[in-house]
Order: structure tokens, then sequence, then C-alpha cells
């Protein structure tokens, strides 16, 4: 199906560091991405993946190339320097929106008599956005969209916004759908106007749904 074509996936959380001992995170497992670049992989993709600080083991690791990022500065310069090589770029990794603005080189202690830490944020460099503008002829991006409100009208906006082919729209309102758990529930968008809507399924099975749609795009 997707024999030696050149395909990235990204997948897992963002970690942005505080200090040497905390971070800003969010609860991405990294499975639903780990999920795509299997079944990409199994379907004759020559996959790279990209995978953020999980405690998922990889079991199949025979990617083209596996490399690990940890923080959202991290993954850009991952993207930056190699995003031209790919056919397909699957953008799953969920990318901490913004980071602390100043990094504290030793551990913030508690001090007496102060029962607050202020704690200024910067946005983070906007991946998918960057592979929007920057996408070489017949490239192929697709992102994700996780949302807890007005889930399709936010997914099209960012399907038009950041210059996407395809979208895939998942809500933290449908049990069983989302960060930390073992199956999914998504919409998927594209920029011909077309859309298929999933019901609940293992992350698995929903990876091949995302890969089937995928390459009936691409004909």
């Amino acid at each position: 199906m997707f024999k030696n074509k050149r395909v990235l996936v990204t997948a897992g959380p963002t970690h942005e560091p505080i200090d040497p001992v905390r971070f800003i995170g969010n609860k991405s497992s990294g499975k639903m991405g780990i999920a795509i670049a299997n079944v990409l992989k199994e379907n004759g993709a020559l996959v790279d993946l990209f995978l953020g600080p999980v405690s998922q083991l990889i079991e199949n690791s025979d990617y083209n190339s596996l490399k690990k990022f940890v923080s959202s500065s991290d993954l850009f310069n991952l993207v930056k320097e190699s995003h031209l090589n790919y056919d397909i770029i699957v953008m799953c990794a969920a990318v901490a929106d913004f980071t602390p603005k100043e990094y504290k080189n030793n551990k913030i202690k508690k001090q007496d008599g102060v029962d607050e830490l202020n704690l200024e944020l910067k946005k983070t460099t906007d991946v998918l956005a960057f592979l929007g503008e920057n996408k070489s002829k017949n490239q192929i991006i697709v992102g994700f969209s996780l949302e807890t409100n007005n889930a399709e009208e936010n997914a099209l906006k960012k399907l038009s916004k950041k210059k996407c082919n395809i979208i895939v729209m998942n809500s933290l309102e449908d049990e069983g759908a989302g960060f930390e758990v073992d199956t999914n529930k998504v919409t998927i968008y594209d920029d011909k106007k077309n859309k298929l809507s999933l019901n609940k399924l293992p992350k698995p099975e929903v990876a091949k749904h995302i890969a089937e749609y995928l390459y009936n795009y691409s004909k």
C-alpha cells in the first residue's frame, strides 16, 4: 500500500522544562502515534518515528529510524532538518502550546512566607504550521486535533489554518477517546471536503482506518 514511501510519524508528549526536576507536560501516551507508525511500516512504508518521553516499550523497533525528543524545541529541530525528505508526515505528537519563559538552572525551593510561585510562559514554535507553510510539492501533511468543545468547528479551522491535507479529530468529551486509554473515537477530515467518522475502536484498529484513508487520499 505504501511501498517505499518515506513517512515521518511523530508521537507522544513534550515536556517543557521548568528546572532540572520539573516540567510542564500533557497526558499523551504515544499509543496512537506508535500504532500508526506500525501500520504504515507493515504496509511497506519506510517509517521514521520521532518519539517523545513515553513509558510504552517499542516492541517492533525495526523502523527506518527511531529518534527521541523531550521538548517542543527538540521536536521542531528534528523536523526542521528533515521534513523535506518525506512523502507523508503524520504529526500525532501532542506538542505543548506554551513553555516556561525562563529555565531555572537549579531546583526551585520553597521559601518561608512565600505561598505562591508565578511562572511566566511563552508560545512554543508551531511545528504543524511550519510544516504546512513549508511542505514540498505533493507532500501530504496529517495533523491531529484534540478538542474539548466545538470539536468539528475547531478541527476544520485547524485543517485550514495549518494548511494540512488531513486532520484527525478526537474529543475528550467522548468516553474512551484521547489520552491514556487504549481506544479512540475519531473523525477524519481532509482539504477535499471529505469526512469519515469512526466509532470507538482499539487504537491499532483506528490506525488501520487512518492508513486506509491516507492511501485513498493519496491515489
